[in-house]
């Protein structure tokens, strides 16, 4: 059965890089793209975040399943938020211009479709960089640079844990997924696209529940091998910040803060394209 966002080793630049550069990128990128909803800001975001996945060598096959189940949760809060708030966009852009009327107090304006349109861009910014991050990094030699750096070495244990236990939860989904085909539940292009996402969605708890039992086995394996004991303890990977690793922090930082102020010089976060 094959994997996905799993630590998938090649030889790229990327890859080599420590993976406490690529933790505080990820972070610092995920930061710049919940705070800005200026569209110039997050469409040279996007651009950015795309090259660094080609660069990346990252597979469809690796991240195609995850990404769709994004798509899947973008399209969900979309609609809610129009459901919610049909006028949020007039609001903030403080003019409304009406495409067309749908049916009672909804109907479509510019300013609601550009606003959906920021965060649409606020997402496919953002996931590029986490599925990277996933792919990219090896579990192992994270934990250890994180301790590097006097972070204590259970927070960073916890972080590998879960980024090794990503690909084992998938196989739960795809195992659960597989037993309810047995049983005679289509969920395949077969049926209708809001009947697989019912479907999905009954998949949720069942994994929920397998993930549970899976905490509640390593924790114990954890403390039968007195796991937390001493203040510190050795590695067997570790990898120390590089020349590339520096230039990689020193350009993230740079760009977030002039995200920042481009983003903020006007007193607003929002890019009006309107006024």
């Amino acid at each position: 059965m094959a994997r996905v966002l799993t630590y998938a080793p090649k030889d790229t630049w990327i890859h080599r890089l420590s993976g406490v550069t690529k933790m505080i990128f990820f972070l610092l990128w995920s930061i710049a793209g919940m705070l800005t909803y200026d569209t110039r800001v997050l469409a040279v975001m996007l651009a950015f975040s795309l090259v660094i996945f080609k660069v990346s060598k990252t597979e469809w096959k690796q991240v195609g399943t995850v990404f769709k189940f994004i798509l899947f949760f973008l399209f969900l809060n979309l609609l809610t938020i129009f459901l919610f708030s049909p006028f949020q966009g007039t609001e903030i852009y403080g003019t409304k211009t009406v495409l067309f009327h749908i049916a009672g107090h909804y109907s479509m304006t510019t300013e609601q479709l550009f606003y959906e349109f920021n965060i649409m861009l606020k997402y496919f910014t953002v996931v590029p960089v986490v599925l990277m991050f996933m792919v990219t990094t090896n579990p192992s030699e994270l934990a250890a640079s994180m301790n590097h750096l006097g972070i204590s070495y259970n927070i960073g244990y916890s972080i590998a844990i879960a980024l090794r236990y990503v690909p084992d939860v998938q196989a739960d989904f795809s195992k659960i997924k597989h037993a309810q085909e047995a049983r005679g539940i289509e969920m395949s292009s077969k049926t209708s696209f809001f009947k697989r996402l019912k479907r999905m969605a009954n998949i949720i708890f069942p994994l929920i529940f397998s993930s549970m039992d899976r905490i509640d086995v390593v924790s114990n394996a954890m403390e039968l091998r007195g796991f937390g004991k001493n203040k510190k303890r050795t590695w067997y990977m570790g990898k120390k910040l590089q020349r590339n690793d520096y230039l990689t922090l020193v350009f993230v930082i740079c760009f977030v803060i002039a995200a920042m102020v481009f983003t903020f010089y006007d007193g607003s976060r929002f890019y009006n394209p309107f006024q």
